[in-house]
């Protein structure tokens, strides 16, 4: 039972990153799914039970870049003391909407108080019969979808004069932030973060555009290695990134790297393709959240890594550069459409970005399936996808590491 357990339930897990009012990122919703062949179970606490071993597996530290762990807990999760697994300051208890202030739900809440976890409230609707669970609360998520402009002010006004710090979430435009700011919100979580308003076109900066015209130089069908070196010559911030990328442990190269057509020659037409664009994207994402910037390279390597279980391996490099330019529209506050019409990129992973159903974009509709957390569209995905679902977790992992690491290096020093 227990072996069985851990290798169905260890294979789901994403995160949701919620943001300061600084756009740092101060933790993460935790997402979990029981395995892929059910989405409901009639037993509550073997969900809860599978919750808290999915993470143990997988490794808090790993899932939230040693930030805070906002877990969702149904009733049972609360009464079995699951939140003693974990250090009080690693966690944060999120006590859903569906779970009433009964005693014994009230006696557990305040138990884990007195040892020093903190809770907060998810899509709190103000009522006196959850007066209870605000005197126990430290965070108060509020739904800025469901609620009004008039609603989250009120509540904010009310709330204030509590020991609690109110958390927006499903946050969708910049509206939505800057409201939230003005009333008082502390935190903010939803979509906006990696989905900016759309806005007409604006200038694109100077430094902006040079990496834009690298990524063009990089994916033109003709490679033309004294071009790119050039203009890789010319962008000073870009070339001492690219020669510290090419000297890192994340490459294999036996020499050591001491010019960029030095550095080209090493790498070779493909791989200097793939990981110009990479870095290029990287240093445009210079002054974005670093969530933000870490989404497209954590995105490209789980496209690249779906090709060889989607039978896609020679489409390898395709997907890798589709994923990295998933998240450009974002990074660069354009329309996806406008961040196309200056790349001479193939017209699949055009399709793909511009929402063309196809086979780019169902890897693609993976991807962002699985960094939110919508399991059933997974299934959906995977299926059309040809994909096994079961082999999807470690993939995301692997490619959530690897950014890491190329991320990491990349602002270091």
């Amino acid at each position: 039972m227990a072996s069985s357990l851990i290798e169905t339930t260890k294979k789901f897990i994403a995160r949701q990153p919620i943001f300061t009012t600084g756009n740092d990122v101060f933790g993460y919703e935790v997402l979990f799914r029981a395995g892929p062949e059910n989405y409901f179970t009639g037993n509550s606490a073997d969900v809860s039970a599978s919750q808290m071993d999915n993470l143990l597996l997988f490794g808090i530290d790993k899932v939230t870049s040693s930030r805070l762990a906002f877990l969702n807990c149904p009733r049972d999760f609360l009464l079995h003391d699951y939140l003693t697994f974990l250090p009080p300051d690693r966690v944060v208890g999120e006590i859903l909407e569906t779970v009433s202030p009964d005693t014994e739900t009230l006696e557990a809440c305040r138990r884990l108080k007195r040892l020093g976890y903190r809770f907060a409230l998810d899509d709190f609707v103000d009522s006196p019969e959850m007066a209870p669970f605000v005197e126990i609360a430290d965070y108060i998520k509020i739904d800025f979808l469901a609620t009004t402009p008039l609603e989250q002010e009120r509540l904010a006004r009310e709330l204030r004069h509590r020991d609690v710090q109110l958390i927006a979430e499903k946050v969708e435009t910049h509206e939505d932030v800057q409201r939230g700011m003005a009333m008082g919100y502390m935190y903010f979580q939803g979509y906006y973060f990696c989905r900016p308003q759309m806005a007409e076109r604006r200038d694109i900066p100077a430094y902006k555009m040079n990496y834009l015209r690298i990524l063009q130089i990089a994916n033109q069908p003709e490679f033309d290695g004294g071009k790119m070196a050039e203009a890789i010559r010319q962008e000073a911030s870009l070339a001492y990134r690219l020669l510290r990328y090419l000297n890192s442990p994340a490459f294999t190269l036996r020499a050591n790297v001491d010019s960029i057509p030095h550095a080209l020659t090493l790498l070779g037409e493909r791989d200097t393709r793939k990981w110009i664009s990479l870095v290029a994207v990287a240093a445009m994402g210079g002054d974005k959240p670093h969530e933000l910037v870490l989404l497209p390279l954590t995105r490209a390597r789980f496209c690249e890594l779906l090709a060889e279980a989607g039978n896609l391996q020679s489409r390898a490099d395709d997907l890798f550069l589709m994923g990295l330019l998933s998240a450009m529209d974002a990074i660069m506050d354009l329309p996806m459409s406008a961040v196309l019409a200056d790349l001479p990129v193939q017209q699949e992973i055009k399709d793909a970005l511009l929402s063309q159903v196809g086979r780019f974009r169902s890897i693609l509709e993976i991807a962002k399936n699985y960094e939110q957390g919508d399991w059933k569209q997974l299934s959906a995905s995977a299926k059309l996808a040809h994909i096994q679902e079961e082999a999807l977790p470690d993939l995301f992992v692997q490619a959530l590491d690897w950014a890491r690491q190329i991320l990491g290096f990349t602002h270091r020093g």
